[in-house]
């Protein structure tokens, strides 16, 4: 059998640490590579081609889920995993959206985290059980706005909410603290997936459909 590669991204080195200890004790996997943020991980990753990359959900400079889409686009071989100390409804179905192989919590047993890389690096999608069902429902349920919003990383989803309180780009990048360039990428890329033209449609859509 050969050896499983992993990549993890997490802004705890100690977490880091006990995550490649945990897989290294179980034997016929490898951490090929780490990142403490999600820029770093976005330029490792194509680099290294893991097999399995492990994603923080959260993360200073933004979302391991907005890195898992990213990572989907550009090797759509690796599978990712979001890894999160919240059980967050709003963050699942994002997760999926954006083409995770599965959502687990940091409150994982060890070995449990081994079966899950080893499922996804095998090809098959992973999902808690406990969850399955909420996701299930919302998709079914849900509307084509809150598929589109959940569909948003959680950075551009706070962007999102500045945009609809009339601030510009040199204003939302001071808060978020960003540069101007890099809000400007998210802006495009919000009113792209909203299916919108402009920020006062993005305003609009604020005032009709975030709760």
């Amino acid at each position: 059998m050969e050896t499983v590669r992993v990549f993890l991204l997490d802004d705890h080195e100690i977490v880091r640490r006990g995550i490649r200890e945990v897989l290294a004790d179980a034997g016929g996997i490898e951490v090929v590579g780490e990142a403490s943020t999600c820029a770093e991980a976005v330029c490792l990753v194509p680099r290294l081609r893991p097999d399995v990359a492990v994603l923080d959900a959260r993360l200073e400079d933004g979302s391991g889920i907005d890195v898992c889409r990213d990572i989907r686009a550009a090797c759509p071989e690796v599978g990712c995993l979001i890894l999160t100390s919240f059980d967050d409804d709003d963050a699942l179905f994002a997760s999926i959206m954006a083409g995770a192989a599965g959502y687990l919590l940091k409150q994982i047993r060890g070995t449990d985290l081994v079966g899950a890389v080893r499922t996804v690096a095998a090809g098959r999608s992973l999902l808690d059980p406990a969850v399955t069902d909420r996701v299930l429902r919302r998709l079914r349920e849900g509307s084509g706005a809150d598929r589109a919003r959940s569909a948003l990383g959680g950075r551009e989803q706070e962007i999102l909410l500045l945009i609809a309180e009339g601030l510009t780009n040199r204003q939302i990048a001071g808060r978020v603290q960003l540069s101007e360039k890099t809000v400007k990428n998210y802006v495009s890329s919000i009113l792209d997936k909203l299916g919108l033209t402009s920020r006062t449609q993005a305003a609009v859509y604020v005032t009709r459909h975030h709760s």
